[in-house]
């Protein structure tokens, strides 16, 4: 199945945007970032870089997955030469009207050293078999979702490849895409930054405030 062209907008106030960052050196996600810049900023160069999140490898809650986001984010743009810095972040959410089962979401935090703009991804869930384990011992569940679906020996993880997302969905959804929406809906406030403040809440408000960082 051949997926449908990604629309161009006509005219972006990204577009001369030439360097971005990524705190990553997943492919997927770089590709996400790529993808979602191309629609904004044609001829964007997107370059990887290895930063910590400031979180536990195995997120969970909203609170630490922006913060991991917010945070690859920050320490992407200090370290890196470039006009925007992204962070991805996934984690788990536990929602209590679901009962045990905990959504995946992903987070993207864009910031140009002033403004930092924060976007989420849709969420799915993943096999309990692994996600109440990740989500109680704090193991990276996509470790623990490969060893579920018996990924054999010299495989690649699915988090390098169609993601986790992609074996479930059985590949109509990549990790890739899932990852430009959140990356897409972090850029709103740079497309339209006459409707936004004009500086979004710093870092540290933001880490301060916890949950209602969301809000801002």
């Amino acid at each position: 199945m051949t997926s449908a062209p990604h629309p161009r907008c006509p005219a972006s106030p990204l577009e001369r945007v030439r360097k971005v960052c990524v705190g990553t050196l997943n492919p997927p996600k770089l590709a996400a970032v790529e993808a979602a810049f191309a629609a904004y900023a044609p001829g964007v160069s997107v370059e990887g870089v290895a930063v910590a999140s400031g979180v536990p490898d195995q997120p969970v809650g909203f609170d630490e997955i922006v913060a991991g986001a917010r945070e690859r984010a920050r320490a992407t743009f200090a370290q890196a030469p470039c006009d925007l810095a992204v962070g991805i972040e996934d984690g788990l959410v536990v929602i209590p009207a679901l009962g045990e089962d905990a959504l995946n979401v992903g987070a993207a935090a864009v910031t140009d050293g002033e403004r930092c703009s924060v976007g989420l991804s849709s969420g799915f869930a993943y096999p309990p078999g692994c996600s109440r384990r990740a989500v109680e011992e704090r193991e990276p569940v996509g470790g623990l979702f490969d060893e579920l679906m018996g990924a054999g020996e010299g495989e690649a993880p699915s988090a390098v490849g169609q993601g986790n997302v992609g074996r479930l969905t059985l590949g109509v959804l990549t990790r890739a895409e899932y990852g430009r929406h959140a990356v897409i809906c972090a850029l709103v406030r740079f497309l339209h930054p006459g409707l936004y403040d004009e500086v979004a809440p710093t870092h540290d408000r933001v880490a301060d405030a916890g949950g209602r960082a969301l809000d801002a």
